[in-house]
């Protein structure tokens, strides 16, 4: 006798994120909409910034038993959220970001991206590797990455960066990873990239610019060193902060030493910048950030 059973209708996740004036009846009016249209709530947070009068939501879903598509549940929430004034997204949770990672010649990030990655505790896919140097094609061989070598020099910046732009979208690239590159990114590109792209730097108390920051630290005797991963912007190292951790060191640490702390912490903080964002934990607040980590 043929077999007339059927499989079960798969299950779908979905990351709703939103923000939109703080306004009674919001909270009600997306649970029921979720409800209404066979969706679980996995998790739900939230925040009210009381001195902008703003209000934040993520909300995971699961739609089990056919539910809607990404598409269909996001053209039936359109109207509700132009009711409520919302600035929204709706991410698929099975399909992993995408991001491509940017870097010079300092590995340290970039290894602990792909370990993590191979782990599968990244929360996002690494397709390419860019550098300005040739040096990191080795390790993006190794783990099966993609890399390509694209210098920069005052003479080439604007067709390295339309190059990069170039392949931005011929990977479908929804992030980039700016793990220890050594290169001040335009204005436009900064523009083009707003609000997806991720870099990391040092954070020193008191803080040292210019070359060799490890040593003017071990030279001043400082007691913690730091790392601040923050979107891109213009203005430089000076985006929406992320994630920033702290280590302490003393007076028995050489500078081989004391930069060898701040590798550890900066791919520390930059990792857990990176899955926060590709979990879509992280919302933009003027020029701050809500983390719902």
């Amino acid at each position: 006798m043929a077999d007339t059973s059927t499989a079960p209708a798969p299950t779908r996740e979905y990351v709703l994120t939103l923000d939109c004036p703080t306004r009674p009846g919001t909270v009600h009016a997306v649970t029921e909409f979720l409800s209404r249209n066979n969706g679980d709530i996995a998790q739900y947070q939230q925040f009210h910034d009381h001195e902008r009068g703003r209000f934040f939501m993520r909300v995971h879903v699961v739609a089990r038993g056919g539910g809607p598509t990404r598409g269909d549940l996001a053209q039936r929430f359109g109207p509700l959220a132009e009711a409520y004034a919302m600035s929204w997204h709706l991410a698929d949770a099975t399909e992993p970001v995408r991001a491509a990672v940017l870097v010079s010649k300092h590995e340290h990030c970039l290894n602990d991206l792909l370990f993590r990655r191979r782990l599968g505790a990244l929360g996002v896919d690494i397709p390419l590797i860019v550098s300005n140097h040739p040096d990191t094609g080795p390790l993006a061989a190794s783990h099966g990455v993609d890399f390509r070598h694209v210098p920069v020099t005052p003479e080439t910046r604007a067709d390295a960066e339309a190059e990069l732009l170039r392949l931005v979208e011929d990977y479908r690239i929804d992030l980039v990873v700016l793990a220890r590159y050594m290169q001040v990114l335009s204005p436009e590109l900064c523009k083009r990239l707003d609000g997806r792209a991720i870099n990391i730097h040092h954070s020193f108390l008191p803080s040292f610019k210019g070359a060799h920051p490890y040593r003017q630290a071990h030279a001043r005797g400082v007691k913690l060193i730091g790392a601040t991963a923050h979107y891109v912007t213009a203005d430089l190292d000076e985006g929406p902060i992320i994630e920033q951790d702290v280590a302490r060191v003393n007076h028995t640490m050489d500078g081989q030493r004391l930069a060898a702390t701040g590798r550890d912490v900066e791919a520390q903080v930059l990792a857990r910048a990176v899955r926060w964002h590709g979990e879509h934990r992280v919302l933009l607040n003027a020029g701050r950030t809500v983390v719902f980590n």
